[in-house]
């Protein structure tokens, strides 16, 4: 096995080459732009689920962050799911202000997006809990999510629990703990990777959600 150091962590890197992103490349609306890349994302086979993002919040001393998957997008904004009770959705309780990264790192890509949460409705996470595979409903039901958990084996136990109870093919019934979010943006930015770090940086910003408006900035990389 090669050894880890801190010069070797130095060395690592890469020059990025793959393409740039000028202003005549995008278009007006932020949310057609993020669903063309999405969709390349989807086609480029060395993007492992190009509709994962890294959620942030930030409701007291430290901000947190972990993967979630993006679950819709539409001209309102971006919709994910999670347990109501779970740790990121106690701190958007607190403060909905939040950050969503997706990072296409193979297309030397990724897109920022600030925005606020807001929970979406029983009827729209009743519809997509039905979607979902039934192991994922019942998982959905037996894990308290980011409660202490006392061993592998209770959580295992739990599960099969619920599984004799909602047989498969049986109707599981969406938990009021597990729903959606619906994240409202007002910056989204795209970056693509460039030659001799000079990447390309552009961002889309309006002033609150509920404007239509948006301006372009070009950043420093």
């Amino acid at each position: 096995m090669g050894e880890i150091n801190r010069e070797s962590i130095r060395a690592m890197r890469l020059s990025y080459s793959q393409a740039a992103l000028n202003e005549s490349d995008i278009v007006s609306d932020p949310i057609a732009q993020f669903v063309k890349w999405l969709g390349e994302a989807s086609e480029n086979i060395l993007v492992v689920e190009p509709n994962a993002m890294v959620l942030a919040t930030n409701s007291g001393e430290f901000p947190t962050s972990r993967s979630v998957l993006l679950k819709d997008v539409s001209e309102v904004g971006f919709t994910f799911f999670t347990n109501y009770l779970s740790r990121k959705a106690e701190a958007i309780s607190k403060n909905p202000k939040i950050s969503l990264l997706f990072p296409w790192y193979p297309m030397e890509r990724q897109v920022i997006i600030l925005g606020s949460a807001e929970k979406v409705s029983a009827e729209e996470s009743d519809e997509y809990f039905a979607t979902r595979p039934w192991a994922s409903q019942i998982g959905a039901i037996a894990s308290a999510q980011s409660s202490v958990l006392e061993s592998r084996e209770d959580l295992e136990e739990k599960y099969l629990r619920f599984a004799e109870k909602f047989p498969k093919g049986s109707k599981v019934p969406r938990p009021e703990y597990w729903g959606g979010y619906l994240v409202r943006p007002v910056s989204i930015e795209f970056w693509q990777g460039r030659y001799s770090r000079l990447h390309d940086r552009l961002r889309y910003s309006r002033s609150t959600p509920d404007r239509p408006d948006w301006s372009v900035t070009r950043l420093n990389p």
